[in-house]
């Protein structure tokens, strides 16, 4: 592994323990597959770069931008990264702490739509009746 990789990861670990209040309160919607049943990592290595969130099956990365996004080198290491991220086929969906604090609801809006939709229902139950037991037991002696 290169040096700048696992750099990362140990960083990665450490910022896991310790996310802003905006991540939190966003980790809060996206942990346990909540969004849409989909499964989103917090503080996830890709490359030498460390994101605030990805969803994997989906190559969706989120990042949570505070205060110090603003400088203009923050601006130009925040555009390196998406260009980075992007090349690798990710797709960046940057998000303001206030707009997590001020409108969660329309940040969490924002994230589904880029999710598709995923049927996380339960398959529906085997047909009951004497038709279905039968079937079992022929099955179960077809296998001995």
């Amino acid at each position: 592994m290169r040096e700048k990789e696992n750099r990362s990861r140990t960083l990665a670990k450490r910022l896991r323990r310790n996310l802003t209040s905006a991540e939190a309160i966003l980790w809060t919607i996206l942990k346990g597959k909540k969004l849409n049943g989909y499964k989103f990592r917090k503080q996830h290595p890709i490359g030498s770069y460390i994101v605030d969130f990805a969803c994997i099956s989906q190559k969706l990365v989120v990042e949570v931008d505070g205060a110090t996004h603003s400088t203009t080198a923050e601006l130009a290491h925040d555009l390196a990264r998406t260009n980075f991220l992007k090349s690798k086929g990710w797709h960046v969906l940057r998000v303001g702490n206030l707009d997590i604090y001020n409108n969660l609801s329309g940040v969490v809006e924002m994230i589904s739509a880029e999710l598709p939709y995923l049927d996380t229902s339960p398959p529906p139950p085997p047909p009951a009746g004497e038709n279905h037991r039968q079937n079992q037991i022929l099955i179960h002696k077809q296998e001995q």
